[in-house]
């Protein structure tokens, strides 16, 4: 991997680029602001929650599994915005990550099991999860995104229930963050915790965005995540020990 850009004193400091849902970037942005970094929001796409009858039976159905696991918080409150949730005696929980295990807990969840690694190898390898022979797990998702697990946990011979409780619409980008991206002249930084949302933004962006993102330094959550943006063309890539805004910038810190 090449060195980090650094700003010089004629250029400004680098540029933070948040693939996250529309109105879900504030965490970035507070991350990105105590390294006194500006955030520019370039979202793909929206969360929509599922509210039909056809989510609501498979939902209860899939709360009635011997194990759940929620692959985002959007699935935690998509999910509590249809349903009451509870653990069941005997019941296990498990989240992708600590903010999909908050989204639980405010949701009435107590005790989920979250890995070290937040990602779909790391909630794979939950102890709930690698014994689930004849065992029916209920998967709370959407569309695309970590489609990993449900592969995962069928060749281990149980029964997936999965509900998509909300879904991803995409959006295009704004006219005033197009104009904002062309008019930075300094190093951008994009932290990068899906590959779909990379693949979305670059597909939407017109052509000369699109070379302008890839001379981004991509902060990558793991490390098929590096491997993707090596695919799509990046060269400045650093790896992150996990998804959170904190744990992403501090990719480009310690590169520093």
């Amino acid at each position: 991997m090449s060195r980090h850009p650094r700003a010089t004193p004629d250029s400004p400091p680098p540029l933070v680029l948040s693939l996250r849902p529309v109105g879900d970037h504030a965490a970035l942005r507070r991350a990105a602001a105590a390294h006194g970094l500006r955030t520019l929001a370039l979202s793909p796409w929206r969360i929509a929650a599922r509210d039909d009858a056809h989510t609501r039976e498979a939902l209860a159905e899939a709360l009635a599994a011997d194990v759940l696991i929620a692959t985002s918080p959007a699935a935690a409150r998509s999910a509590a915005a249809l349903m009451l949730l509870h653990r069941r005696d005997g019941q296990a929980w498990c989240a992708v990550g600590r903010g999909t295990a908050a989204a639980l807990q405010a949701a009435g969840v107590d005790g989920v099991a979250v890995p070290a690694r937040a990602d779909s190898e790391g909630v794979l390898a939950l102890p709930a999860l690698t014994e689930v022979r004849g065992r029916r797990v209920g998967l709370l998702t959407a569309p695309g995104g970590r489609d990993r697990i449900a592969p995962a946990l069928h060749a281990r011979g149980a029964d997936v229930l999965r509900v998509d409780v909300y879904a991803r619409v995409p959006v295009p980008p704004r006219a005033t963050a197009l104009a904002q991206l062309r008019a930075h002249a300094g190093p951008l930084l994009l932290p990068l915790s899906s590959g779909e949302a990379l693949q979305r933004t670059l597909d939407a962006l017109p052509q000369d965005l699109a070379a302008r993102l890839r001379t981004a330094t991509v902060l990558a959550a793991s490390a098929r995540l590096v491997a993707l943006a090596r695919e799509a063309g990046f060269m400045q890539i650093r790896a992150a020990t996990g998804p959170s805004p904190g744990a992403l910038l501090a990719a480009w810190t310690d590169a520093r």
